[in-house]
């Protein structure tokens, strides 16, 4: 399970603002194995992480590439498809269409919202704390009955820690933070803040920058 929340304006007005703001959440069993943030693909021009189960070695939840294209995936409860194009403005997605009104999708998509509007006053190494304490938000938001109605049996056992933005079971839960900033000169900033040797008490951010292509 996974959190998205992104601000996506490509003609920002203001030259302190931002092309991009996004914020996300990948949620995995801590056994899984995966590689950290890196460039690779045909000449390195792809940056993410890269999932490392046997039979599925290569595959990410949470991509951009150096020409500025950006791919992302939840996992989805109900075969339903979205076909709708959205164009600039904030969003939040998790395990259904985007901006289904879960109350903890709405309630992150506030504190997201939050930060910002925060955004253009703040350095951005200080937005980006802003922003990973956002996607560390473990308040439960019950209840409620979208998350229930569409989990069902599946989600019942952890519903109290699925119902927050940062998803905390035993064997299961938050493993990555992302934090991706596209600033108006097309300069990138990707932060991965990631669980190491499957201990939620141990944590290794880092950052990688560069220019969009043209």
């Amino acid at each position: 399970m996974c959190i998205i929340f992104f601000k996506f304006d490509p003609r920002p007005v203001s030259k302190n603002a931002y092309r991009l703001i996004l914020a996300a959440n990948r949620d995995e069993f801590y056994h899984r194995p995966s590689k950290l943030a890196d460039f690779w693909g045909h000449n390195n021009e792809i940056l993410s992480g890269l999932d490392m189960e046997e039979g599925k070695e290569g595959g990410t939840w949470l991509g951009i590439s150096t020409r500025g294209k950006l791919s992302a995936l939840t996992n989805y409860l109900q075969p339903r498809l979205d076909r709708e194009a959205r164009g600039r403005g904030t969003y939040g997605l998790s395990n259904a269409l985007l901006e289904t009104p879960w109350r903890k999708l709405c309630f992150g998509k506030q504190l997201f919202l939050e930060a910002v509007e925060r955004s253009q006053a703040l350095p951005k190494d200080a937005l980006v704390a802003q922003l990973l304490d956002v996607l560390n938000n473990e308040e439960a938001q019950l209840p409620d009955p979208a998350i229930e109605d569409q989990g069902q049996e599946y989600v019942q056992p952890i519903l109290s820690k699925y119902a927050a933005v940062c998803v905390r079971c035993p064997d299961y839960g938050t493993r990555t933070n992302t934090v991706i900033l596209v600033d108006t000169d097309g300069h990138v900033t990707f932060t991965e803040r990631s669980m190491l040797d499957k201990d939620p008490s141990c944590w290794k951010t880092s950052t990688h920058e560069f220019m969009l292509q043209s």
